[in-house]
């Protein structure tokens, strides 16, 4: 902004000049302070006039006097995948409730620009993070709580609570992979491959497979597992590469619900049946995962509801209604059942 349109905005001096009351009288109506003694009359007069002027808060200003910002942000791996955008909504929504205004970092999962999004949030005004970290290690994060920046960070497993004030929520990733993996088992499948993916969970889904083919009395050595980006075409390529397996898997587990709709266009384009030649699961229960023929076979891990979940333990911190050393949240999955498997 020029100076010269600086000079143009209105300030509280306007406000009070027009309104006939003193600048301290319209600060503290216009700061909101709960208990007001300032009559009914004279509030509601302030608020026409510097609604009237076209007056607005500097927030910057204040924030600078309070040490408070009003602000959260969130850091996510992927904003294209479906499932990020439900978990942003449920951060938001829980950031509304209390007050606070969202701004998001996407990183693409990549670790210099998780690296890069910790150096903004130091470097700029926030209050508190809300962070799904694919290499950010505890140790990394003790910055932010040393300049008193409260987080909350959603977990790839369960790595206990910690004696930093730092509050963490999870799935039990591997516990859900190997309900999946049992599920497909259970329907008969012998022959069974993994899209595992590259990054995220890809380890902890990992472990869950290996687990339930053990338990069940599949050597793993019989069981292939395919990378691939975590994106559809990932998916697709690593489907493709199956198809040329002898024997060929009569059942495939994603490590997440883009990929497995990927490794589906590629059986599609094979002439292939799902599932009567080969069935499909995901991860995730995206809202695509009902949309594709057939459904989609999935592990839902309700996004929106550990948004709002995450959203609410750091709202307790920034409060101070809770202190000291951090807590760890277990969240819900279930098994959804649709045509694909």
């Amino acid at each position: 902004m020029s100076r010269e349109a600086s000079r143009e905005r209105p300030t509280q001096s306007d406000v009070a000049r027009v309104a006939g009351v003193s600048q301290a009288t319209v600060s503290y109506v216009i700061s909101g302070r709960s208990g007001s003694p300032i009559p009914e009359e004279t509030r509601r007069r302030i608020l026409e006039n510097a609604s009237g002027l076209g007056y607005v808060p500097n927030s910057v200003a204040r924030s600078l006097r309070t040490r408070v910002t009003g602000t959260i942000a969130s850091v996510i791996p992927d904003i294209t995948n479906p499932f990020y955008p439900a978990f942003e909504r449920g951060i938001q929504d829980g950031a509304e409730r209390h007050g606070y205004v969202l701004t998001v970092y996407n990183t693409d999962g990549d670790a210099e620009k998780e690296a890069r999004a910790l150096r903004s949030l130091m470097a700029g005004r926030v209050d508190g993070v809300v962070g799904v970290f694919f290499y950010q290690t505890m140790r990394d994060l003790q910055p932010l709580l040393d300049r008193s920046i409260a987080v909350t960070r959603l977990d790839l497993a369960y790595d206990g609570p910690g004696d930093l004030p730092l509050d963490r929520l999870h799935v039990d990733n591997v516990g859900a992979a190997s309900a999946a993996t049992t599920y497909l088992i259970g329907r008969g499948h012998r022959h069974l491959a993994m899209i595992a993916g590259r990054s995220g969970p890809r380890e902890a889904r990992l472990l869950g497979f290996r687990q339930a083919l053990e338990y069940h009395g599949l050597p793993p050595g019989r069981h292939v597992i395919q990378g691939g980006d975590d994106h559809a075409g990932g998916g697709g390529g690593a489907m493709g590469r199956l198809l040329a397996l002898v024997p060929r898997p009569t059942a495939v587990f994603a490590a997440n619900d883009v990929m497995a709709i990927g490794a589906m266009l590629t059986l599609r384009e094979a002439g292939l049946r799902v599932p009567a030649d080969v069935a499909v699961m995901g991860f995730d229960d995206i809202p695509m995962a009902t949309m594709v023929s057939p459904p989609l076979t999935t592990v839902a891990q309700y996004p929106e509801r550990l948004g709002a979940r995450a959203a609410e333990l750091l709202a307790e911190r920034l409060s101070g209604r809770v202190v000291g050393g951090g807590r760890s949240v277990e969240m819900p999955f279930d098994i959804v059942v649709r045509e694909s498997a």
